[in-house]
């Protein structure tokens, strides 16, 4: 559901309610505070059902599962895990059960036709989701031959977006979603730089303190 749609109905119904409410009481006599009150109960309940259902956590023992394969399927196809899994933050904050309002679903965000290509028959189960996921990622980054950006960018926007834009389209929504993950990719980057550099220290080159001062 649109939840934003769902939203501007809602509170349309409601300023509607109010604006009429002063009329009834009016010309309703005796019944006004009833139609009021109903008036009143429906409008809660449209507000309600507009408001997205909370989301379930995942068990942590089915994360680490989910984990675990990712690794095992991203190594099997050449694709790198932590790719894998940044575009799994970014499409459903790893719900398994996420739906986009386009149709998308799963893990990796499928669509009904992609997954139909990639054989996947049910996109919410995880482990599924996360193969058919994978492949097609292995198959765009063939085509456009590693450049992560238009990779990105078609898995978020579809290739002939990016075919037909020589490039990165001009959409806000899939310039943000390569921006983001690119610079997550990057702070990881920078993550392992900063261990290797630790690892090579000798032992005990940490920083050293002399008189309560930094040397």
């Amino acid at each position: 559901m649109d939840t934003d749609l769902g939203r501007r109905q809602a509170l349309g119904f409601a300023v509607l309610a109010f604006t009429v409410g002063p009329a009834w009481l009016l010309s309703a006599g005796e019944e006004a505070p009833q139609i009021v009150r109903d008036t009143a109960t429906t409008v809660a309940s449209v507000v309600d059902s507009a408001r997205p259902a909370p989301r379930v956590a995942t068990p942590p023992d089915q994360m680490r599962a989910i984990q675990t394969h990712i690794r095992e399927v991203a190594e099997r196809h050449g694709v790198p895990p932590r790719l894998v899994v940044a575009i799994i933050e970014a499409e459903s904050d790893f719900n398994p059960r996420a739906v986009s309002r386009k149709g998308a679903r799963g893990l990796m965000q499928l669509m009904p036709e992609t997954a139909s290509s990639l054989r996947v028959s049910d996109s919410f189960d995880p482990y599924e989701n996360i193969e058919g996921g994978v492949r097609h990622l292995r198959r765009l980054m063939d085509r456009f031959d590693g450049d992560l950006p238009l990779v990105l960018a078609a898995y978020n926007a579809g290739e002939q977006a990016v075919a037909v834009h020589g490039g990165i389209p001009p959409y806000r929504e899939t310039r943000r979603y390569v921006a983001r993950i690119m610079r997550r990719l990057a702070r990881e980057a920078q993550l392992d730089e900063a261990r290797k550099v630790r690892g090579r220290q000798p032992a005990g080159a940490g920083p050293r303190w002399r008189g309560g001062e930094r040397a």
